[in-house]
C-alpha cells in the first residue's frame, strides 16, 4: 500500500521524536511491503521564524493532500513568556485543528506491566487500567469569542457549543464504547455551566439509541478525582475541549510518564497523530526525550488512517518489548538510560 504522510516536526523535541517515529514507520513498511512517502512542512515557532505564520498555507495544503499527518509538538518559551506576542505557536495548532476539521481527539490510557512501579499511584490501583478519553477538539472555550475591555483590564473567553458539535462527538464515543466494554461516561459541569447543560441534554436524548451501552454522567471535578482514585472503573470518557485537555494530562500519571501516551485527532479532511506531551524545550537537542508516545501515535496512524491493525499491533509489541528490556529514556530507566535515537533504533530493529 502507498502511504502518503505529511510530517510536521514542530518545535522543541518535536524533530527528535518524529525522527524515531519515521524509523518505525519505515521498519513496519519493510516488513509488510508498504511504500511510505514522507513530505515535511513547517508549523509552530519554527514556522513563525521562517514565514511569520505558525500554520502556513503551504503546510495546510500538504496536510489536505496527505492520507495522514504525523505531528511532533508546538511551543517555545520565547512566546510562553511574552503574553503580548501578536503571533503564537499555539495559534497554528488551533488553526490546523479547525481547518482540517479535527473534531475528535482520541487518547488511550493503558498501563505497561513492566512500568507499574513508575506510576506515583499504588500498583493495585493502576494494574490493568485501560480506558479511552475522547475529547471534542474544535469547539468550546479555546475557539469561542475572546478579548479585552476596560482598557485591557478585563479579559473574557467564551465557551460555545452547538448541538451538532455535541451530537457528532457523542456518536463517535458511543461507537468506541460499543467496540470495548460498553460503558460510556459523559463528563461535564452541568451544575454550573449552560454549555454543559446542553451537553447533558443531548447525551440524555442519544442514550436510548444505544440501549446496550451503559451511560453515566459525571461532573468534571469528580471525574478528576476518580480517574486517580479508581482508574480501572472507566472504559470510555467523552468530554468538551478544555476539560479533555486537562483530564488527559492528569491521566498520564497512571502510566508513569507523559512520554508514553499517544493520540489520534480524527478529522473531516485528514487525521493527525501526535503524542499528548508538549515541546519540552528544556530537552530540545539533547537526545534524551522519550519517543514512545510518538511511536505509538504512528501505531494509531496505521490503525485509524490506513485500517492496518496488524501493523499497529507489531509496533505496540516492539514498544512493550523495549520497556520490558529496560531499554528506555531517562524518564523511565532507573539504570543505564538510553538516548532518544537509541530507543528508536532498538524498536525499529525489533520490528525488522
Amino acid at each position: 500500500m502507498d502511504l502518503k504522510i505529511a510530517v510536521l516536526p514542530g518545535d522543541g523535541i518535536g524533530p527528535e521524536i518524529i525522527e524515531q517515529a519515521v524509523k518505525t514507520v519505515n521498519a513496519v513498511s519493510r516488513k509488510f511491503g508498504h511504500h511510505p512517502e514522507f513530505n515535511y512542512a513547517l508549523t509552530g515557532a519554527a514556522a513563525i521564524d521562517q514565514t511569520g505564520d505558525p500554520y502556513p498555507p503551504e503546510t495546510h495544503e500538504l496536510c489536505l493532500q496527505s492520507d495522514a499527518v504525523l505531528f511532533g509538538a508546538i511551543g517555545d518559551p520565547r512566546f510562553d513568556n511574552n503574553p503580548k506576542a501578536p503571533v503564537r505557536p499555539e495559534q497554528g495548532l488551533l488553526r490546523m485543528r479547525k481547518q482540517l476539521g479535527l473534531y475528535a481527539n482520541i487518547r488511550p490510557v493503558e498501563t505497561f506491566p513492566s512500568l507499574l512501579h513508575k506510576s506515583p499511584l499504588r500498583r493495585d490501583l493502576v494494574e490493568g487500567a485501560d480506558f479511552v478519553c475522547i475529547r471534542e477538539l474544535t469547539g468550546g472555550i479555546y475557539f469561542g469569542e475572546k478579548g479585552r475591555k476596560d482598557n485591557g483590564n478585563t479579559a473574557f473567553d467564551t465557551c460555545t457549543y452547538t448541538r451538532e458539535e455535541i451530537v457528532r462527538i457523542l456518536k463517535l464515543a458511543y461507537e468506541f464504547a460499543g467496540k470495548r466494554n460498553r460503558r460510556l461516561t459523559v463528563v461535564d459541569k452541568a451544575n454550573v455551566l449552560e454549555s454543559s447543560r446542553l451537553w447533558r441534554e443531548v447525551a440524555q436524548e442519544l442514550a436510548p439509541q444505544y440501549p446496550d451501552i451503559e451511560t453515566d454522567y459525571m461532573f468534571v471535578d469528580n471525574a478528576a478525582m476518580q480517574i486517580i482514585q479508581w482508574p480501572k472503573k472507566f472504559d470510555v470518557l467523552v468530554t468538551e475541549n478544555m476539560f479533555g485537555d486537562i483530564l488527559t494530562d492528569e491521566a498520564s500519571v497512571i502510566t508513569g510518564s507523559l512520554g508514553l501516551l499517544p493520540s489520534a485527532s480524527i478529522g473531516i479532511h485528514t487525521s493527525v497523530f501526535e503524542p499528548i506531551h508538549g515541546s519540552y524545550p528544556q530537552a530540545a537537542g539533547k537526545n534524551i526525550a522519550n519517543p514512545v508516545a510518538t511511536i505509538l501515535s504512528a501505531a494509531m496512524m496505521f490503525e485509524y488512517a490506513f485500517n492496518l491493525k496488524e501493523e499497529g499491533q507489531v509496533i505496540r509489541k516492539a514498544v512493550a518489548a523495549s520497556l520490558e528490556a529496560g531499554y528506555a529514556t531517562v524518564d523511565i530507566a532507573e539504570n543505564n538510560p538510553r538516548s532518544t535515537s537509541e530507543v528508536g533504533d532498538w524498536i525499529a530493529r525489533r520490528i525488522d
